[in-house]
């Protein structure tokens, strides 16, 4: 750092991992506003005149914000018009966050699968997953040296928990959550439809380890395999911009 004697690279801000970052902070940002709305919407109707909470009380999330979205102005200041009103600036709020949202999800599954096409190939890894890995590999592929860089990053090295006898390993606890939470995701999707996996968790607890312990192998196994497709993917868009 300061003294000079860091060695970590740090990450590079000029490319599309960057673009695939902001993109998604302000996808975050549209649906913690979106999900506001609708609890505002539902809380509104709790406490709104017999007539409009009988009439919306019992419907879905989705009905609820088309029914009152199709509300009236009136020039009335009675607490029903008011209320419709409440309801009906809540409802059109929601629609156009939720337009917002689909319109960023469309450009997040464009570039990233023109960043991470070997990962999307992966079992168990949709646009959103294989963001988050880009995000904790950064846009330059050199920040990590191997796969076991990789899963320290992730928080999957295993940690030694042995006591006596006993021989065991534990999760790590540190590491970036988002990738951490990603290889979670991965595992647990393989350990429910990836018949390799089935048979591999059948196996293992035959030997007695816990779900817990099987998951922080699967991990770590997911990390090894996915490093050199993430180097792999990274390194094709660092080419393809230097050319441009």
């Amino acid at each position: 750092m300061l003294s000079g004697q860091a060695t970590a690279e740090p990450k590079a801000r000029d490319g599309i991992v960057e673009s695939i970052r902001v993109l998604r902070n302000a996808r975050a940002s549209a649906v913690k506003a979106r999900t506001q709305a609708i609890l505002h919407l539902k809380n509104l109707i709790v406490t709104a005149p017999d007539e409009l909470r009988e009439a919306l009380g019992e419907l879905t999330n989705r009905q609820l914000v088309a029914r009152c979205a199709r509300m009236h102005r009136s020039a009335r200041r009675d607490t029903v018009a008011v209320t419709r009103t409440a309801l009906r600036s809540l409802a059109r709020r929601h629609q156009t966050l939720d337009a917002e949202v689909a319109e960023l999800d469309a450009i997040l599954a464009e570039l990233t699968a023109r960043a991470a096409p070997r990962l999307l190939k992966e079992a168990g890894i949709g646009p959103e997953i294989a963001a988050r890995m880009l995000l904790v590999a950064g846009d330059n592929p050199t920040r990590l040296r191997n796969d076991a860089a990789l899963a320290a990053l992730c928080g999957a090295s295993p940690i030694e928990a042995s006591s006596g006898k006993t021989t065991r390993h534990r999760l790590n606890r540190g590491g970036d959550r988002q990738g951490n939470s990603a290889l979670w995701l991965i595992a647990n999707n393989r350990m429910i439809h990836h018949p390799e996996t089935r048979d591999y968790v059948a196996r293992r607890t035959a030997e007695g380890k816990s779900t817990k312990e099987i998951r922080r192998c699967l991990m770590r196994h997911i990390a090894r395999g996915l490093f050199p497709l993430l180097t792999a993917d990274l390194n094709d868009v660092h080419q393809q911009s230097a050319l441009t």
